[in-house]
């Protein structure tokens, strides 16, 4: 099915496509609290061969998985801060 045809029909493509952005916005909830959390177990079980090759030894660094699991949550806490927002402002 051509993709203008799918967009003009409106019925079912409508559907999905909400229930794909629903979707979506569960994923973006879902990763800050997985990143954080894997930070947290790397932190308490240690990350093993992976974490040796990325600090390299080097006592506090930036290069550890902790940091980068830690980065990674707060670049993903943008769809936590819309739905707080969104609460607080009754939007």
């Amino acid at each position: 099915m051509c993709s203008v045809n799918a967009a003009a029909d409106g019925g079912r493509d409508g559907r999905e496509a909400v229930a794909a952005s629903r979707l979506a916005r569960w994923l973006g909830l879902a990763a800050t609290p997985t990143f954080a959390t894997m930070a947290v177990l790397t932190a308490v079980l240690g990350g093993g061969p992976a974490d040796m090759l990325c600090s390299a030894g080097h006592g506090l660094s930036l290069g550890g998985m902790v940091p980068m699991y830690l980065l990674m949550s707060a670049f993903h806490s943008a769809a936590w801060l819309r739905l707080i927002s969104r609460r607080r402002w009754g939007g």
